[in-house]
């Protein structure tokens, strides 16, 4: 996953955790694509205090993702929810009774994992 995505998720799900400087200057620097001179002068801040904030935060959202992995299990779920649907689209377009029961011993078992 890039970068940017990846750290744009972690700040929508730890965002609230970061100080208010380092939520602010991550959000405006991934989320908004401002430069560090952009952010600096709307914070009225140095251009090395944006870089300051934007690295320490990079680092707790990577901290608290490594302990808590949400994002990590939201992905997990997504996938699983994908390939149920997956599953549920082969049975809808070609269907006999064996193949029936097969796909829906397999979508038992993704949504069994998911509770």
């Amino acid at each position: 996953m890039e970068k940017n995505v990846k750290i744009s998720m972690l700040l929508n799900i730890y965002g609230k955790l970061l100080t208010e400087k380092q939520y602010e200057s991550l959000d405006n620097y991934y989320n908004s694509d401002l430069s560090l001179s952009e952010i600096a002068e709307n914070m009225n801040i140095t251009r090395q205090a944006v870089r300051d904030n934007i690295k320490k935060g990079e680092n707790k959202l990577f901290e608290f993702e490594e302990k808590l992995e949400i994002m990590k299990r939201a992905l997990e779920t997504d996938k699983k929810i994908n390939n149920v649907l997956s599953e549920l689209t082969k049975l809808e377009t070609n269907s006999s009774d064996k193949q029936v029961q097969r796909v829906l011993n397999h979508i038992m078992q993704e949504l069994s994992c998911l509770v």
